[in-house]
């Protein structure tokens, strides 16, 4: 008697953790990870502890998706401000005691371990609004658009200083989608816009000299082909090498006589063309759209203003983060520093996806138990 009562217990379970998890995105994440996996093999081939050190990160980000799938949006709501004051303190003391790596510092090490708080903002900046937003719903005046601008400047500005450029767009964008959706007035927008026209000199002059020179080899990569453009020019060659069909896994030439530079992390796009052709890349972009949609859907049919508007923030995130890297290595962007989402090597930003794709679910879940109510 007591086993069938386990086995009840156990199936019970069971059914409610499979009704938490939205098949539809859970495939489209695994396709994606498998995609970036055997991608990373033959990128990686050289480099077999980046190769076991994904693996280790799948893992981790795996186990923290299911979790967050089972926290409900309202926890997430009263997590929001220690996130974000946390968040922005990891940055503060990364520009104090952050690990330097190529001129960056980006990171901050806790014994063996090193995370980039910069990529825990890209969700604790959408969370944070999310939640003022909600508080405010019934009675958001212009002073709250005022409010809503500085909170999402202090963390750019920090993230700015390390300096990391990409990064801070992301976040940036990740954190206006949010004020966006909120409802900001058009004035309010136009107004914003005529700013940001007005202000791409005084921009131009605060960039870092490197920075300047990606934008200028944006225009013309052949201007510096072995220095600033060497990067681009690598993946345009591999990416038109691989032709319609690719020229086969692990048998991409640019990739393996180490042409590609930052091949398992941002470079990566370029890897996969080159092996896997238009056709391959044809269904990547066909899979991400999927995703991108998926997450539209999910936003749409959120039952609380905080779940939409946090939903539609991820939304952007994934937008964002396939948009920049794919243009980015096909040199229809400037190249900063953003890994292809579930693909890229990179702990901190795959735990991040991970954790979006979990409150991703969350959400689904909670609307399909309304529903059913």
């Amino acid at each position: 008697m007591r086993e069938k009562q386990k086995e009840f217990r156990f199936t019970q379970f069971l059914q409610r953790e499979l009704d938490l998890i939205d098949l539809p995105l859970l495939m489209l994440v695994i396709i994606l990870s498998t995609l970036g996996f055997v991608t990373l093999f033959s990128a990686g081939s050289d480099f077999p502890w980046r190769i076991s050190g994904q693996a280790r990160n799948y893992a981790v980000a795996c186990v923290v998706m299911f979790i967050f799938a089972n926290i409900p949006p309202r926890y997430l709501q009263k997590c929001a401000v220690p996130v974000f004051v946390a968040g922005v303190f990891l940055l503060a003391a990364t520009l104090v005691f952050g690990i330097t790596v190529k001129g960056a510092t980006r990171w901050i090490g806790f014994g063996p371990f090193r995370v980039q708080p910069s990529e825990i903002m890209k969700l604790g900046l959408p969370l944070f609004l999310a939640w003022y937003f909600t508080l405010r719903r019934d009675i958001i005046s212009n002073w709250d658009w005022l409010i809503s601008g500085l909170i999402l400047a202090i963390p750019i500005l920090l993230i700015l200083k390390q300096p990391d450029l990409g990064t801070a767009i992301l976040v940036g964008i990740a954190g206006f989608t949010v004020i966006f959706l909120a409802g900001i007035p058009w004035q309010w927008m136009a107004t914003l816009g005529v700013s940001a026209i007005a202000g791409l000199p005084a921009l131009w002059m605060m960039l870092h000299d490197y920075q300047r020179l990606r934008v200028m080899t944006l225009l013309d990569p052949t201007r510096d082909p072995l220095g600033s453009g060497f990067h681009i020019i690598q993946a345009l060659i591999a990416i038109g090498s691989g032709g319609v069909w690719g020229k086969g896994w692990m048998q991409g030439t640019q990739a393996h006589l180490d042409f590609i530079p930052e091949r398992t992390s941002d470079f990566l796009f370029a890897v996969y063309s080159e092996e896997f052709g238009l056709i391959g890349n044809g269904f990547l972009i066909f899979i991400y759209f999927l995703l991108i949609v998926r997450s539209a859907v999910i936003a749409v049919n959120a039952r609380d203003s905080f779940s939409k508007l946090l939903a539609g923030s991820i939304t952007a995130i994934f937008f964002t983060y396939t948009f920049v890297n794919i243009g980015m290595v096909s040199g229809i962007l400037p190249v900063v520093g953003v890994p292809l989402p579930f693909m890229s090597y990179g702990g901190t930003a795959l735990v991040i996806l991970g954790t979006c794709a979990g409150i991703l679910m969350s959400i689904n879940a909670q609307s399909k138990t309304k529903n059913a109510d």
